[in-house]
């Protein structure tokens, strides 16, 4: 049976495999965790109501703009709310300081990922380390010594074996996330500046989101 296997296999490892155990663990909830936010992020994205709320931006229809962002779960959308209820004191203040709690929120526990990706295949040398120590201590006891040690290293090899599977386990997903947070960060920019251009191009053409902003505020 596959279970006995591992189960034989983690012992031969020594104590040092509980602690990567729990290394294992704790990676795989961070994981979990991680794709959960992620997914319920895309689910929220709502890329026509976000054009739409850019069209309305751009041609002074404030009001449309806002009931669009107002009741939302999209980001992007909140993003524009925040930005025109503060367009009064600094419009690009409040997306950018909006825009920046959001890209904590994506970057939340990715240190742990990060952490275990150095602390798994050192916790598995140390493992083997303490291995081959021991299994150096049949040596002159007598004459199956050295199929002793050879087979005791070859036991405490399992440890490092292990903390590198965990740590590639790790480097995958936290490079996939790091990844979505610079694409996450980008787009956030892209919209910032692009909804920035857009007031002002409303401006130009004699809309003002100043007098909206202190109505809103004002209620």
């Amino acid at each position: 049976m596959l279970s006995n296997i591992v189960i034989e296999t983690f012992i031969k490892g020594g104590w040092v495999m509980w602690p990567i155990l729990g290394v294992f663990f704790l990676a795989v909830c961070v994981v979990l965790d991680r794709s959960i936010w992620w997914l319920r992020h895309q689910a929220t994205l709502q890329a026509t109501q976000q054009e739409r709320a850019r069209v309305a931006l751009g041609t002074g229809d404030f009001s449309t703009a806002w009931a669009l962002g107002e009741n939302t779960s999209d980001p992007f959308l909140q993003n524009l709310n925040q930005g025109m209820t503060h367009a009064n004191t600094s419009m690009l203040a409040a997306m950018q300081l909006h825009a920046t709690h959001l890209i904590e929120k994506s970057e939340a526990r990715m240190w742990v990922l990060s952490t275990l990706i150095t602390l798994a295949p050192l916790l598995g040398l140390f493992g083997t380390v303490v291995g081959i120590m021991g299994s150096f201590s049949f040596v002159g006891d007598e004459q199956l010594a050295a199929s002793k040690v050879s087979g005791g290293i070859g036991e405490a090899l399992i440890a490092t074996a292990c903390g590198i599977a965990i740590a590639i386990l790790c480097l995958l997903p936290y490079n996939f996330f790091r990844k979505r947070v610079s694409v996450l960060r980008g787009s956030l920019e892209r919209w910032i500046n692009h909804s920035e251009l857009l007031v002002k191009s409303a401006k130009e053409h004699g809309h003002d989101l100043e007098p909206f902003a202190a109505n809103r505020t004002s209620r």
